[in-house]
């Protein structure tokens, strides 16, 4: 049986918890995968596709998971035996990883590796991995290793566990373990950490308050991964972000303004997927949110996806939204329901296409907007769509001429108009007056009229 290394890193598969910086570039590796039952492998598979990993076989065993080791120990001695009897040319000869395809207990992760004897990876840490493959930003490189860190905790506790089970000798001071200083120092980064992300979220939140002020709105994004949220970021706002076919091509939130709308601020953040455990998701909590908590959700759906599986993700996203949402920071405004646009419209037939909306009407959502970002189809409409949704039909603005030497001149109440809102038309009339056609929300139009009074008409 192949004996685990001194090096209690590999045994989480975590690229070196605390003791080290953690590997980024995984491309070229080659991985096993196991898996229990007949479980449904497409999703890992894409995963590590999307890291550049090599799955070379997959290893499948009947029955139910064990506890302790996920497969039974037994088959776990097998392959521990084929790894030690590899020779050039046999298909495992380069493989140097085990991907797991369970969220595995600690328990389960430590016992594989003791009898295995390679970097062991569940689906928990392959997520981690791509999240610290794809952080770019400051906010989202803290994020990433809040979760690893919490993640990789559990697993040195498992092994300190172990270790000081029964009669042992002491390490330093008061019998402590060496592992039990590594979680000391784990815990302290991580208090700072958590420290640094409150001081970036309200950072965050001081720049909503900003926004909010000048009169702006925000659209959020949400969906699954690869939904095409930064496709149609990238087509709305003209702003360049990382498009790629890709999972979790997105990690941070970036925030842009909608061509010629320049109220109109939109915000990309990370997609959803399935059964990420509550403490890894937490520390995704408030990029999530910056999206959900925009003046407008737009809820970006996969049209190319089979009927159920559009079906289960158009539900486990309205859900995600409706327990997130409420009313905004300041208790002062409730979040209106989201819009669902049908994303790679493009990829689908006529008949297929029609299928899916019907099944979102019978979701209970609005008809949907569909969109080719590929094509470029369906996005000045959509574009239409965000301005009625946040600001109503646009109205007519008369700017009146000054009665008096006292008076404002017309050009400073023409600035204030562009200031409230969207102006579609400037027009200046034989009366001296200005004509304009704007888009604006009900409070600024109401602000312009309590300001300026007699010198200005709101249709």
């Amino acid at each position: 049986m192949a004996q685990p290394p001194d090096d209690p890193t590999l045994l989480a598969g975590s690229g070196g918890v605390v003791l080290g910086e953690a590997r980024t570039n995984h491309e070229g590796r080659s991985a096993i995968l196991l898996v229990r039952g007949e479980a449904d492998t497409r999703e890992m598979e894409d995963l590590a596709g999307t890291m550049g990993i090599t799955i070379v076989e997959t290893v499948v065993q009947p029955g139910r998971e064990d506890p302790r080791t996920y497969f039974g120990k037994g088959r776990l001695l097998d392959i521990s035996d084929e790894f030690e009897s590899r020779v050039p040319g046999h298909p495992w000869s380069n493989v140097d990883l085990v991907l797991v395809h369970t969220n595995a207990t600690a328990r389960q992760l430590v016992g594989i590796s003791t009898i295995v004897g390679l970097e062991i990876w569940d689906r928990v840490r392959l997520l981690l991995s791509l999240f610290t493959a794809h952080a770019a930003s400051v906010e989202a490189r803290t994020q990433v290793r809040i979760a690893r860190l919490q993640s990789d905790r559990t697993v040195l506790r498992e092994l300190a566990n172990q270790q000081t089970t029964g009669e042992r000798a002491g390490y330093g001071g008061g019998g402590v373990t060496a592992l039990q200083n590594v979680i000391a120092n784990l815990n302290r980064e991580l208090t700072n950490l958590r420290k640094r992300q409150r001081k970036h979220l309200n950072a965050q939140r001081e720049h909503r308050r900003q926004r909010s002020r000048s009169g702006a709105m925000t659209v959020g994004f949400v969906g699954y991964t690869n939904a095409g949220k930064s496709s149609l970021f990238q087509r709305l706002s003209g702003k360049d972000v990382l498009v790629q076919d890709k999972l979790f091509s997105t990690l941070e939130t970036t925030v842009g303004r909608m061509e010629k709308s320049p109220r109109i601020l939109l915000v990309d953040t990370i997609g959803f997927l399935d059964n990420i455990p509550n403490a890894t998701l937490a520390a995704f909590k408030a990029t999530i949110g910056e999206a959900i908590d925009a003046d407008m959700t737009m809820v970006l759906v996969d049209a190319s996806d089979p009927l159920l599986e559009i079906r289960r993700k158009v539900e486990t996203t309205r859900r995600e939204i409706t327990e997130r949402q409420g009313l905004d920071e300041d208790g002062l405004r409730a979040h209106a329901p989201p819009c669902l646009v049908l994303t790679k419209a493009d990829k689908v037939s006529g008949p297929h296409l029609d299928t899916v909306v019907d099944l979102v009407d019978e979701l209970g959502f609005p008809t949907p907007s569909v969109i080719s970002t590929l094509e470029n189809t369906g996005l000045e409409e959509l574009q239409l769509r965000v301005r009625e949704h946040l600001f109503g039909a646009p109205c007519g603005v008369t700017v009146h001429p000054p009665q008096g030497a006292d008076d404002d001149a017309s050009e400073r109440i023409v600035a204030d108009v562009y200031e409230a809102g969207m102006v579609e038309e400037n027009e200046a009339l034989v009366n001296g007056s200005v004509r304009l056609v704007v888009w604006a929300a009900a409070e600024q139009q109401a602000r312009l009229k309590r300001r300026w009074g007699e010198r200005i008409d709101i249709k």
